[in-house]
């Protein structure tokens, strides 16, 4: 790789571990944090690793790099994203850019980098999954906005990105935000995701009294399976963890309050605005509102009443384990095709032009989801690249077909039990519904036209109708 140089403002976990990875590439690298304190910290403990310029404000970082200027930040999203591209915008140059690599909302990136443009400035703002591990081994990158500038950093950006099979798990995604569209849906699906987990993890304990360390063994060879991801692996690493000093499951020790930092409702609600029924991840969603509802049901517990006890039993044996493994699986496809209908919702919507076989392709390495069926992911919209949706793709048909008696099992056995599945029922509803030639969305339309005259339409004949339900029951076309 040529010599390259790269500035980063904000010295988190996060933006600490992509320095580290470009200066372990070669990449020389301005470090800046708005605390000095911070930037002594990350050169005393890393400053040998390689070749780090520390500078003590931002006006000594844009000194110290040589135009054309390339700028990371890694802030909170934000106003605080705002503050830094303010301030940056002042000290940089025509031809200079700036990289927004946080969780910041596709609206905001639309945003900055149409202001950007008119300072003359170049802009990307990057989704970057993998966590701190990822940062600093090879995350997956969905980097967004002007070609010229995404030009500008490509190299070291698939310099150190993931690897499978040699290719680099990042790719220009698209102009002005949809690079963090792209991160906002991926994290999306990493709620319906992870919430699945939870609920086989959940029915399976309730069910059949599994232990922590029994289902971190089920996790294990699940993983060696069609069911392969990193989320898989590392549920059974938590279940197999004891608490420090004792021999109890750490998991049992963990209070029962999911948290979220927002990326999960914003994706619901681009769904809402694009028309798309993203049913399983905003399921997931408000899976973790209720959970943080912790004291009102400690209450509701000692109140409200469910099924009665041993309303029913199955022993280890009755294949209740295998039945959970293939919901999961027939499941999880369905939270990436309403994933998919998202991002194709959101390319039209906005003239982004997305690849989609191209983003299963940089999401098999690096990043939260990867997962092995990512691959035939990429498959199906390389042999269709127009696919309306993943469900229609000839292994997914499959898939579903085969995994839909136990997945209704499941739904039913949870539902026996009082155990909620929110994520597998919705999935399994939304499954239901596609796959229905017809609904019963005519009695809602019929309903519609009869309190506020909202028309409908005939299967019979063109044009909209409206009946005189409360006069004279007479019918009208409107046009």
């Amino acid at each position: 790789m040529e010599e390259h140089e790269l500035g980063i403002v904000g010295l988190a976990t996060m933006g600490m571990n992509l320095a580290r990875n470009l200066a372990s590439h070669r990449v020389r690298v301005g470090v800046y944090n708005r605390t000095r304190e911070r930037t002594d910290e990350f050169m005393a403990a890393h400053g040998s690793e390689g070749d780090f310029r520390p500078a003590a404000t931002l006006q000594d970082l844009v000194r110290i790099l040589t135009p054309p200027r390339a700028i990371l930040i890694m802030v909170k999203a934000g106003q605080p994203v705002d503050d830094a591209i303010d301030s940056l915008t002042t000290l940089l140059e025509p031809g200079d850019t700036i990289i927004d690599g946080g969780n910041s909302l596709f609206h905001d990136t639309r945003r900055r980098n149409a202001a950007a443009a008119r300072a003359g400035l170049g802009f990307l703002g990057m989704g970057v999954s993998g966590g701190e591990e990822g940062a600093l081994h090879g995350p997956s990158l969905m980097p967004g906005g002007t070609r010229e500038s995404y030009e500008h950093v490509a190299e070291m950006l698939n310099s150190i990105a993931a690897k499978v099979d040699g290719v680099p798990c990042c790719t220009y995604i698209g102009p002005d935000g949809a690079g963090h569209f792209v991160k906002m849906v991926h994290n999306g699906i990493e709620y319906a995701d992870i919430q699945l987990i939870a609920e086989s993890y959940d029915l399976l304990r309730s069910a059949l009294g599994l232990s922590p360390s029994e289902l971190a063994s089920i996790f294990r060879e699940w993983n060696e399976g069609r069911l392969q991801s990193y989320l898989i692996e590392i549920t059974a690493n938590v279940l197999a963890k004891n608490s420090d000093g004792s021999g109890e499951a750490l998991v049992d020790a963990i209070e029962d309050e999911a948290e979220q930092k927002g990326t999960g409702r914003w994706t619901s609600e681009s769904a809402l605005e694009l028309g798309v029924p993203l049913t399983g991840i905003t399921e997931a969603v408000f899976a973790r509102v209720l959970s943080s509802q912790k004291g009102e049901r400690v209450k509701a517990s000692g109140v409200l009443s469910g099924p009665a006890a041993g309303h029913m039993h199955y022993d280890r044996d009755m294949g209740l384990v295998d039945d959970v493994r293939d919901a999961l699986y027939a499941a999880k496809i369905v939270a990436y095709a309403q994933g998919f209908e998202h991002l194709a919702a959101g390319s039209r919507e906005y003239e982004w032009n997305l690849d989609l076989g191209a983003l299963a392709t940089i999401w098999r390495g690096g990043c939260i989801i990867r997962a092995q069926f990512l691959d035939r992911i990429k498959d199906a919209y390389v042999e269709r690249p127009r696919l309306a949706n993943l469900m229609l793709a000839p292994f997914f048909q499959e898939a579903l077909a085969s995994g839909q008696d136990a997945w209704r099992r499941v739904v039913k056995s949870a539902v026996d039990r009082g155990v909620p599945v929110p994520a597998f029922s919705s999935s399994l509803a939304y499954y239901d519904g596609y796959r229905r030639a017809r609904g019963p969305a005519n009695l809602i339309q019929g309903l519609r036209d009869y309190f506020g005259a909202h028309t409908y339409h005939r299967v019979d004949r063109q044009g909209a109708y409206h009946t005189r339900w409360a006069q004279d029951g007479a019918e009208v076309k409107i046009d």
